[in-house]
């Protein structure tokens, strides 16, 4: 579904992104952790070209994201075709605060895929019900926790019914005790077999719904594995150090 080859990202001289290659099957969920300025969100905001690479090829579901070929309004119309099958959750909401959480569910789908009201509201409500907001439609995001608008955030992002979810540090952001009503949704999306790619710095969490794990450290894949491997038995010494640091009982 998601395949980076020899991905290399530079800001002036500082080198990003190493030349990375990774493979993500259908279905799958690949969990990435590693130190602040490993290189993880880069990697993840590089995948639908928020950040554009500088050598290597990224391809959703065999369609090349990056084309340096095409340039102006060609590549426009290419990259938003990309990200419709692309949903993206970030640290921070990004909500609009003027409408209600339905509307902002809905809006992607009626505007950028031209779906009725109707049926927009009616998927809209769906999803809701999904995250467990559905009592919350007409609310406005000043009246949500932090953990509740996540969780919209996440159901927007599937309104779009995307092939990828992509999450940056959905949780970061959250107090701890919301922390868990926003994993619970995710969880349940690994459940219905969404592939997914998880930035995260729970290490828990990576370590239950994951298929994969991969340790990135100053802008290379340290080491990947199953979650069971990478978190009882890293093989890598840089690995081992940043779970004894995290997990407090790594040897």
């Amino acid at each position: 579904m998601v395949e980076l080859k020899g991905v290399k990202k530079r800001f002036g001289d500082l080198e990003v992104l190493k030349g990375i290659d990774l493979r993500v099957d259908r279905g799958k969920i690949i969990s990435i952790i590693g130190p602040s300025g490993s290189g993880k969100s880069t990697l993840l905001r590089s995948i639908n070209n928020l950040e554009v690479i500088d050598e290597g090829q990224i391809l959703l579901d065999g369609v090349q994201v990056n084309r340096p070929d095409l340039k102006g309004m060609a590549f426009e119309r290419h990259i938003n075709h990309i990200r419709q099958n692309m949903g993206m959750v970030f640290q921070h909401f990004n909500l609009f605060p003027h409408m209600s959480t339905l509307d902002n569910v809905t809006l992607a789908p009626r505007k950028l895929k031209g779906m009725e009201t109707k049926s927009a509201r009616e998927l809209g409500m769906e999803l809701l019900e999904r995250v467990g907001l559905a009592d919350k439609a007409q609310a406005y995001p000043s009246s949500l926790s932090g953990g509740q608008k996540q969780r919209v955030a996440i159901a927007r992002a599937l309104a779009m019914r995307p092939k990828v979810m992509l999450f940056d540090e959905a949780t970061s952001a959250l107090d701890p005790e919301l922390v868990e009503e926003v994993n619970q949704v995710m969880k349940g999306l690994a459940e219905e077999h969404m592939t997914m790619l998880i930035v995260t710095h729970e290490m828990g969490f990576a370590r239950d719904v994951s298929d994969w794990a991969m340790f990135m450290d100053g802008g290379v894949v340290v080491e990947a594995n199953t979650p069971d491997h990478l978190f009882s038995h890293p093989d890598q010494e840089r690995t081992q150090h940043f779970l004894r640091k995290h997990l407090g009982t790594q040897t």
